[in-house]
């Protein structure tokens, strides 16, 4: 028999009030991280010590400031490699635990057509000079991981073609047709790339993980993301560069097949202060996400905690909840580790305060809480690409499936600092309501088989807008007794059925941007059907 106490009366009646609600209360786990951060207040400091030792099952690469750190302190706290050496190191670290970043593949070989920033040409150059500088850099390389740092190509078309009036590229290429001097020269620079690669690993360990700085298919910048739907990006090998193709112009070729990690850097180019700032995280995982699509080999990001401008020395760190922020997300997203950079002039030349640092320790703590959950076989949950994040500007989650756990990472970056966002994370049939307060980094961790379903879950109303509708539709759902499924078709005016998609409704109202094919001006119908509730709504195209 169980004798209820007054308190504990009280206490049962206040559980069944928060579990009204909001449910969250009573399936969630391990919510709160064991250690709660204290942000060093001293400048040109990271206070290593204070936090507890933890690891994770990741490559996650430091090559930040030691500020006199002789122990390999970063090796106790989520680093998994060291890339910047103090005192007795490398010799004390073991090579498992060692990276290299290889500065100057293509400078410091002297005065090079290819090192020329203006230049940048595979012709011309000294073959016999680069290798020997290429073997003799590699005969002291003793790392687990090894990303050269090239930086020189031509990036687009429209510059490699200007290089025909450059009386520095001999004749012979001069004098070709546009098409050929752009193919050539992509030709002969991916060579180059590939070359130094290879007279690398031909004198280094064969086991040693290998990528180059921003050398993946995508290579974006911050402000043409949304131009493109996220099917173009993940589909038109046009959007990929050619650094990373083959002479055919599909992805792969030469030199991405030397590659066996791919590195994309996504710096964040702008304040979170700045109208483009708040789309920092999608911006994150939208690299991540869309070299995925593109590749199987391992993703390991390159991220700096700072401002882009790696010439400015008075360039800002970051706020401390993006520096979190970018030690959890990207795994959510499908990276397998994360290199940690740092301008090795800028550290110790000016007085400042390195919170952000630990801000970022911070989050590899709170994720080696959850550390199981990325080990052997789980599930990511990417229920919306990090493009049409950016795009709708709406909270971003990230979920990682393992048994009947997921843990669940959250956060609204377009939050005023007190506002309360009401976020619906689900997988299959499971769903919760979770609150966000202000820009927080939500990381919690629940129970699939915990549900909150006391009545069938079903459509109410569809609303559309605008209509006419131009490339994109806005759908607003509304739904009663938690999540379901709503099925989406599109028809033209024959009955020929023109899309269809699957989309979550919610209890309340649900909104989703659905991307239109290239349609015809004129009437369709859409037909959104949820078990035996079916709605149709007329819609006008115009193109």
């Amino acid at each position: 028999m169980i004798h209820i106490t007054k308190m504990n009366l009280l206490q049962y009646s206040v559980l069944i009030i928060l579990l009204i609600i909001n449910p969250i209360y009573c399936f969630s786990q391990n919510c709160e991280p064991a250690y709660k951060l204290n942000p060093v207040s001293s400048n040109n400091n990271i206070e290593w010590s204070k936090f507890p030792q933890f690891s994770l099952p990741f490559k996650i690469i430091y090559s930040g400031p030691r500020f006199g750190d002789t122990q390999s302190q970063p090796l106790k706290h989520g680093f998994s490699h060291i890339a910047a050496y103090s005192g007795p190191e490398p010799g004390s670290i073991p090579v498992k635990n060692r990276a290299v970043l290889w500065y100057g593949v293509a400078t410091n070989a002297g005065q090079q057509p290819w090192a020329d920033n203006v230049l940048r040409s595979p012709w011309g150059n000294d073959t016999t000079v680069y290798r020997n500088y290429w073997d003799n850099f590699a005969s002291t390389v003793q790392a687990d991981i090894v990303s050269l740092d090239i930086e020189r190509m031509q990036r687009e078309d429209r510059d490699i073609l200007a290089l025909k009036t450059n009386a520095q590229i001999p004749l012979q290429y001069r004098n070709l047709s546009d098409n050929e001097f752009l193919a050539t020269y992509k030709r002969d620079i991916r060579w180059w790339h590939a070359e130094a690669v290879k007279r690398l690993k031909a004198k280094i360990d064969p086991a040693t993980l290998i990528s180059a700085y921003s050398d993946v298919p995508v290579r974006n910048t911050w402000l043409n993301i949304t131009s493109n739907s996220w099917q173009d990006w993940t589909t038109n090998v046009a959007r990929t560069h050619y650094l990373n193709q083959d002479n055919a112009g599909k992805v792969g070729g030469l030199y991405q097949n030397e590659l066996t990690i791919l590195s994309p850097s996504p710096y964040y180019y702008y304040g979170y202060d700045n109208p483009f700032g708040k789309d920092y995280l999608s911006y994150l995982l939208f690299h991540i996400e869309v070299n995925r699509a593109w590749s199987d080999k391992p993703i390991v990001p390159f991220v700096w905690l700072r401002i882009h401008d790696s010439y400015d020395p008075n360039t800002p760190m970051i706020t401390p909840f993006m520096a979190e922020a970018t030690a959890i997300f990207p795994f959510f997203s499908g990276a397998t580790g994360l290199w940690l950079w740092e301008n090795p002039f800028f550290p110790g030349s000016r007085q400042e305060n390195y919170a952000a640092y630990e801000h970022f320790i911070y989050g590899l703590y709170r994720l080696s809480e959850f550390k199981d959950m990325f080990e052997g076989t789980h599930q990511l949950v990417i229920p919306q690409s990090a493009r049409d994040n950016m795009e709708q500007q709406n909270p971003v989650w990230r979920g990682v499936v393992k048994g009947t756990d997921i843990v669940i990472a959250a956060q609204n970056p377009y939050a005023a600092d007190n506002a309360e966002t009401i976020v619906n994370v689900y997988y299959n049939k499971w769903y919760r309501t979770i609150t966000l307060k202000g820009k927080e980094v939500f990381l919690c961790k629940f129970d699939l088989n915990d549900t909150i379903n006391s009545t069938a879950p079903f459509l109410a109303e569809v609303a559309i807008f605008p209509n006419p509708a131009g490339k994109d539709l806005n759908v607003l759902l509304t739904g009663v007794n938690g999540m379901a499924d709503v099925d989406f078709s599109l028809f033209n005016i024959q009955g020929q059925l023109i899309m269809q998609k699957t989309i979550k409704s919610f209890a309340g109202e649900t909104k989703e941007l659905i991307p239109l094919p290239k349609l015809a001006s004129g009437m369709y119908i859409a037909r959104f059907s949820n078990q035996n509730r079916v709605f149709t709504r007329k819609v006008v195209v115009i193109q």
